[in-house]
């Protein structure tokens, strides 16, 4: 009985790994037909002219498809189509003695090549990359540099565009880079191969894949100019997404531009999910952007002075008014023409009440470049306090 039993066991086991594998064998193949011809698709070289176009990047290696981990061909071919960008920034801070002192700071971003006339190349990236910049480098596929300038920008949408001067460029640079080819991002489904370059974290341009997560995913994010919330319709994707990777391209299993990477969403329960501008969103603001230039002044409104809050033992025992000591005055500010000066409180912006600098920035951040409020001061006098109204015009925060 032990004997049968046994035997029979054997006879069962056999049975099961045959089973095992076929069935193996069959997800094997499945998985090589699927990578080779869903994903792996050959696409036809068009000639790319000056404009933004819905050409396909022809890889410039023997590589006619894309295996499951080999994306060397389409990476190899739209590489030359991505730069760097370094923003140089300043800002007015207090130091520890309470006195105005200005730092510098640099950041890191991406950009697409989308276009070249007769004069310059025209590079779209987000505007939270160029934003506030008092200067750009750009750098590109075989590591030169070029000087760069802001062309136009579009906060609402997060995007912008730079242009660098083809002077600027040595011979063999100009043979280098090329326009990208943009795909048409309205045609993608979830699933589809997805491949993200970009500078990340500023070490120099790098590569991530993954596939699409998601489409129209609605994400509400917060203008740093202007405190607006704002929502946009992005695609989601498993591909990561670094800082320095924003402005950089999305691109489809045929080398072709489906968005511009613009933020990722971190969070202790979750791996990351990353996000990018469609290019059916992209392509009319960047068109409009090359062609018009800057449509509104750009920059962050500020009144023009250091401050700080005015001390709760102040309040008590030398009876000063609530609001913001003014400590010093922006030479050529909104705050310095208007006659605002160093020892003034603010105390009100129009019809809004002032209390500390947070109230003031909140409330200047309502307003544009260029609008003219009325600033209440209090002035000291004999032991007291003058209200007086002050007309201020906002000028950009470019200091």
């Amino acid at each position: 009985m032990k004997k049968s039993s046994f035997l029979s066991k054997l006879t069962k086991c056999a049975a099961l790994a045959l089973v095992f594998g076929v069935v193996g064998g069959t997800a094997y193949s499945g998985t090589n037909y699927f990578f080779g011809s869903t994903i792996g698709k050959g696409g036809e070289a068009e000639e790319a002219d000056d404009t933004i176009s819905s050409t396909k990047i022809q890889p410039t290696s023997n590589v006619t498809y894309i295996e499951s981990k080999d994306i060397s061909g389409v990476v190899e071919a739209a590489m030359p189509s991505v730069v760097a960008i370094t923003s140089m920034t300043q800002q007015d801070v207090l130091s520890f003695f309470g006195r105005g002192q200005t730092i510098e700071s640099e950041s890191s971003g991406s950009g697409i090549i989308v276009s070249k006339d007769e004069q310059y190349l025209y590079i779209a990236t987000n505007n939270h990359v160029v934003e506030n910049s008092s200067a750009l480098t750009v750098q590109f596929s075989d590591e030169t540099t070029a000087v760069a300038s802001v062309r136009g920008t579009d906060p609402a949408d997060d995007l912008a565009v730079v242009q660098v001067a083809l002077t600027e460029l040595s011979e063999e640079t100009l043979n280098t880079v090329q326009v990208a080819a943009i795909g048409d991002s309205d045609q993608l489904s979830v699933g589809d191969a997805a491949i993200a370059i970009g500078n990340a974290l500023g070490y120099g341009q790098s590569v991530t894949t993954g596939v699409i997560s998601a489409l129209g995913r609605e994400v509400t994010f917060q203008d740093e100019s202007t405190g607006e919330t704002l929502t946009s319709r992005l695609i989601q994707t498993d591909a990561a997404i670094n800082p320095g990777n924003s402005g950089g391209a999305l691109l489809n299993a045929d080398g072709e531009v489906i968005g511009i990477n613009s933020s990722k969403y971190s969070d202790t329960q979750v791996e990351g999910m990353g996000f990018a501008i469609p290019m059916a969103t992209v392509k009319p603001i960047v068109e409009d952007l090359i062609a018009n230039g800057k449509t509104t002044i750009s920059g962050t409104p500020y009144l023009g002075i250091y401050g700080h809050d005015v001390a709760e033992e102040a309040l008590k025992y030398y009876n000063m008014p609530k609001g913001v000591y003014v400590a010093q005055v922006i030479e050529g500010s909104g705050a310095d023409t208007a006659g605002i000066m160093a020892g003034n409180i603010i105390t009100k912006i129009d019809d809004t009440e002032i209390d500390s600098m947070d109230a003031m920035k909140s409330c200047v951040s309502e307003y544009k470049v260029g609008d003219t409020v009325v600033v209440t001061v209090q002035i000291a006098d004999n032991g007291g306090y003058i209200e007086k109204q002050i007309p201020v015009t906002l000028t950009a925060n470019t200091y």
